[in-house]
C-alpha cells in the first residue's frame, strides 16, 4: 500500500459523541450520603464509530449538566471538549461539576486509546517506571493476613507484615492510638486494617476517622507520637510509614505534631492543615518542619496548586481522578509537578479512576505513591481491572483504560442524547475563549 494511503488508514477519523449513559454499581449509596471524591457511578460515553468509553464519578444531575457540552462533539478533541464544558456554564465548575467532567473525560480518553489500540500510558509518553508502589488506606492491607489474625496483632506487627508483603508505606490516620500489650482487640491501637472489605474507621480508637465522635487535638498529639514510635519499630530502619492528619489540626498544633514526628522520619504527613488555609499557612508550616508534606485530596485544580508547587511548599500533590477534572487536567498537573520536582500521591478513588491513576503515574518521571484499597479480587462489574501483585500495581497492555464493564451487573439510571451549542465564544482561529 502506498505510504500516503497507509497514513490515511491510521488516522483517527472524527467520530461524534452520540450518547452518555449513567449507571449505579452494586454498592452505590442510594441514600445520597456517598462523598463525591469516592463516587463510583459508572459513566459510558458512546460514539458514531461504535466505540464506547468507560468513566466513573459525578452524580446523575452533574453528569447531565456537563453532557450538554459533550454530545455532538468529536470524541477525540478531548482538550476542546474539556474547555467547552468548563466554560459553557455561567460559573466555573465547583468540585461537584468538575467531578462529573472528570468522569466524562476519563471515558473520552478511553475511547481514544481503544481507537488507537494502545494502553493510555503509551499516549502520555510510555512507561517511566516498571510498577507503581502503594499504600493501603487503612493501615494493614486486606489480604495480607487473615482477619482473625489481624485482630490479635499490635501496630508493630501490622507494620512489619505490611512491609514483608511488599507494600511501600504503612499508613494510619491521626486517630491512631498506641497498642497496649502488643495485641489489638479493637480498642487502642486500632488501624482498621482488619475491617471487612478493608474499610473501617481509617485510624480506629476513640475519635478516630469517621463518625463525628470527640477528637481532642491537644491530647491526641502525644498519643499519636507513641503509636508512630511503635510503627517505626515495625517497619524497620529501611521501611516507611505515613500519617494523615485529615485537616483536624490548626497551624500551631500541626507544627507541634510535625516536629515531634521528624525524628521518626515519616514518608509524608498528609493534609496537616485545613484546605481553606493551604495557600496562606502551608508555606509557613513548610518553613517550620522538615517532614515531607502531602496535601490536596479534597482540594484544587492546577491553578490552585500552582503557587504551592512552584514555591516547593508541597512535596507531594494529592490530586486524583476524576476529582481534578479528568486526565486532561491531570496531565497538566503532572507537567507542573515535574517542572518543580514535586511528587504525586493520588487519593484513593473509585476503581475506574484508579485504573486512570495507573496510566498517568506510569508515565510520570518523578516520585509517585498511590493509595490503593481494592484488594486482589475482581469487582462484580469489572471482570478486567488492574493487577495487584507483591504490594504493587503492574501495568497491562489492554487498550484505553484497560477495564471491561459488565453492564448486567449495573443499574441503569439515565441516558443523555441531546447536546447544545453552548455560549462559549471562539477566537478567529477557532479556539475557545469564554462566554
Amino acid at each position: 500500500m502506498p505510504v500516503a494511503l497507509a497514513q490515511a488508514a491510521n488516522r483517527l477519523s472524527p467520530t461524534k459523541v452520540t450518547k452518555i449513559r449513567v449507571f449505579f454499581p452494586p454498592n452505590w449509596d442510594r441514600n445520597g450520603a456517598q462523598a463525591l471524591p469516592q463516587s463510583n457511578m459508572v459513566v459510558l460515553v458512546e460514539t458514531e464509530a461504535g466505540i464506547t468509553g468507560v468513566g466513573q464519578g459525578g452524580s446523575p444531575d452533574t453528569v447531565r449538566n456537563v453532557s450538554r457540552s459533550v454530545i455532538g462533539k468529536n470524541a477525540f478533541d478531548t482538550e476542546m471538549i474539556w474547555q467547552a464544558a468548563f466554560m459553557d456554564a455561567h460559573y466555573s465548575p465547583g468540585d461537584e461539576r468538575l467531578h462529573a467532567l472528570g468522569a466524562i473525560d476519563l471515558a473520552l480518553w478511553d475511547i481514544k486509546g481503544k481507537a488507537l489500540q494502545v494502553p493510555l500510558y503509551q499516549l502520555f509518553g510510555g512507561k517511566a517506571r516498571e510498577h507503581i508502589e502503594l499504600y493501603a488506606t487503612s493501615g494493614l492491607p486486606q489480604g495480607v493476613v487473615p482477619p482473625e489474625q489481624a485482630q490479635r496483632m499490635g501496630l508493630k506487627e501490622r507494620a512489619a507484615a505490611t512491609m514483608a508483603a511488599g507494600w511501600r508505606v504503612y499508613r494510619v490516620d491521626s486517630g491512631i492510638l498506641p497498642s497496649t500489650g502488643g495485641t489489638r482487640t479493637g480498642g487502642p491501637g486500632a488501624d482498621a486494617g482488619a475491617a471487612p472489605g478493608g474499610a473501617g474507621n481509617r485510624g480506629g480508637g476513640p475519635g478516630g476517622g469517621r463518625g463525628g465522635s470527640l477528637f481532642n487535638t491537644r491530647a491526641r498529639i502525644p498519643q499519636m507520637i507513641k503509636a508512630l514510635e511503635q510503627i517505626r519499630e515495625g517497619v524497620g530502619p529501611d521501611g516507611d510509614f505515613m500519617i494523615d492528619l485529615h485537616q483536624k489540626f490548626d497551624l500551631h498544633e500541626a507544627i507541634e505534631a510535625c516536629r515531634l514526628t521528624e525524628p521518626l522520619r515519616p514518608y509524608a504527613v498528609e493534609d496537616p492543615l485545613r484546605e481553606e488555609q493551604f495557600r496562606t499557612q502551608l508555606p509557613k508550616l513548610r518553613l517550620l518542619t522538615t517532614v515531607p508534606i502531602s496535601a490536596g485530596e479534597e482540594w484544587g485544580m492546577r491553578a490552585d496548586f500552582s503557587p504551592l508547587v512552584e514555591q516547593r511548599d508541597l512535596d507531594f500533590v494529592r490530586v486524583s481522578l476524576p476529582n481534578v477534572g479528568g486526565i486532561t487536567e491531570m496531565l497538566k498537573v503532572m507537567a507542573l509537578c515535574d517542572t518543580h520536582k514535586v511528587g504525586l500521591m493520588p487519593h484513593f478513588t473509585a476503581p475506574i479512576g484508579t485504573a486512570g491513576h495507573m496510566h498517568t503515574l506510569m508515565a510520570f518521571p518523578g516520585q509517585v505513591l498511590m493509595e490503593y484499597n481494592r484488594g486482589t479480587q475482581p469487582l462484580p462489574y469489572l471482570p478486567e481491572f488492574l493487577e495487584l501483585r507483591n504490594g504493587k500495581v503492574w501495568p497491562n497492555d489492554r487498550p484505553g483504560l484497560g477495564v471491561t464493564v459488565d453492564e448486567k451487573a449495573l443499574t441503569f439510571v439515565e441516558e443523555m442524547t441531546q447536546g447544545f451549542p453552548g455560549v462559549t465564544h471562539r477566537r478567529p482561529d477557532g479556539s475557545l475563549t469564554h462566554w
